[in-house]
């Protein structure tokens, strides 16, 4: 079992991304989910989280009101869309199923001008 990220890439400041997190080997609809973030020389983060139906959702007070997650459950994904992006939010991001300490591999997000 595992789970992919994918989506990051470059953006400049004002710009947005969405990041995919697709699970393979286990259905995600019975768990909660997490998107963090680490930068380089700093710790990792926790940028939100989402119950396992969708309808319980936090956010670090740094990504409120710019960043939205979501799932589709049928699609076994879980989605972050980033608008408004900043320089700090260049990290990498890491999709995390806490019940099963499953991480992904991350996927590089760059926000510069």
């Amino acid at each position: 079992a595992r789970v992919v990220e994918s989506g990051g890439g470059s953006a400049q400041p004002g710009g947005s991304l969405t990041l995919s997190c697709t699970a393979s080997g286990f259905t995600i609809s019975a768990y909660a989910m997490r998107w963090y973030r680490q930068a380089p020389g700093k710790e990792r983060e926790l940028v939100a989280h989402i119950n396992s139906v969708g309808n319980r959702k936090n956010y670090a007070d740094s990504v409120k009101g710019r960043f939205t997650v979501s799932r589709d459950n049928r699609k076994n994904t879980m989605y972050l869309q980033m608008s408004s992006l900043k320089p700090e939010d260049t990290a990498r991001y890491y999709c995390y199923v806490p019940l099963y300490d499953y991480w992904g591999q991350g996927t590089q997000v760059t926000v510069s001008s």
